[in-house]
């Protein structure tokens, strides 16, 4: 039998990423969170935690966690239904760990997080990732549940499908005027300078591809791991990147943002996966997920088209 106390302090030191920030959340000394886990180490007879700053775990320990989380939200659905066998207070307001897209989360995913939390007491802790290496988080134990791009079937995941979001090439006008005075070419785009938001986000290079203007010499690139500075910039005539449109429609009206090639846009088509055996605690974020995408993402084609 699984021992409970020696798991929430494992979770404890995870999500905190450290044994002393694990004991102040849980009320402890360092030493006991330090002993939980060694002996919780010791029964499943093998490394639970990586020691270090931070602290992360192995690939048994993120699963273990996993589990504590699940369980938690289980007995939150069950105090939920049915309060006269779980009295208010005795169950901790669980934690869900997702990954999501940033533009998913400066946009649409916000509406999904306000109905959860307005109909419910339990708590979200969100990690930004690329939608193409969101499922990966999922497999690994990381997070229960995601934004992926993937529309293949995830190991031990259920898969709903939410919507195509649409991106635009696009800069300021200025911008414009001053790369591409003599048209949008594969010389001037080996000048201009592009915005990319972090090392996991091709999607700058993969519209370059697209449009046969990616050189061998690699563009000068600005990296700015923000969606709101990421438009800002653009809108500065800092440089030129890719932009969903539910974000920067509105700048594309006013002109204050351009499209570099008119009708060459690209589309990402969004999923939601999470763990299967989380599937009763997660069924209400689920259809608060899906109803928010409903709202502001294109609809995916159907098979076949």
């Amino acid at each position: 039998m699984l021992d409970y106390a020696g798991l929430e302090a494992l979770a404890a030191v995870l999500r905190e990423g450290s044994f002393d920030r694990a004991a102040r959340k849980l009320h402890v000394t360092p030493s006991a969170i330090s002993q939980r886990v060694k002996q919780l180490e010791e029964r499943v007879g093998q490394v639970l935690v990586l020691r270090g700053q931070p602290c992360t775990g192995t690939d048994a320990g993120r699963r273990l966690v996993l589990h504590v989380e699940q369980v938690a939200l289980l007995e939150n659905e069950l105090r939920r239904h049915n309060p006269e066998l779980v009295p208010e207070g005795q169950v901790a307001r669980p934690t869900l760990k997702l990954a999501v897209n940033a533009d998913s989360l400066n946009s649409w995913f916000i509406d999904a997080m306000s109905g959860f939390t307005s109909t419910g007491n339990e708590l979200l802790d969100i990690s930004i990732d690329d939608q193409d290496h969101t499922a990966k988080r999922i497999k690994e134990g990381d997070v229960m549940a995601a934004v992926t791009a993937s529309s293949s079937h995830i190991t031990g995941c259920n898969t709903w499908p939410l919507g195509r979001m649409r991106y635009v090439a696009a800069a300021s006008p200025d911008f414009v005027a001053r790369y591409f005075a003599d048209g949008v070419s594969k010389e001037a785009m080996a000048i201009a300078p592009v915005l990319t938001y972090d090392r996991k986000d091709g999607m700058q290079d993969k519209w370059l591809q697209q449009q046969g203007l990616a050189s061998r010499t690699a563009p000068a690139r600005h990296w700015l791991p923000s969606a709101h500075a990421f438009v800002r910039a653009c809108e500065a005539s800092v440089g030129w990147g890719m932009h969903p449109t539910v974000l920067i429609q509105r700048y594309l009206d006013a002109g204050t943002l351009v499209e570099l090639r008119p009708d060459t846009d690209m589309v990402v088509d969004l999923y939601w996966a999470h763990a299967r055996n989380a599937q009763a605690g997660l069924e209400r974020l689920t259809q608060c997920v899906i109803a928010a995408a409903r709202n502001w993402l294109d609809p995916l084609p159907a098979a076949g088209e």
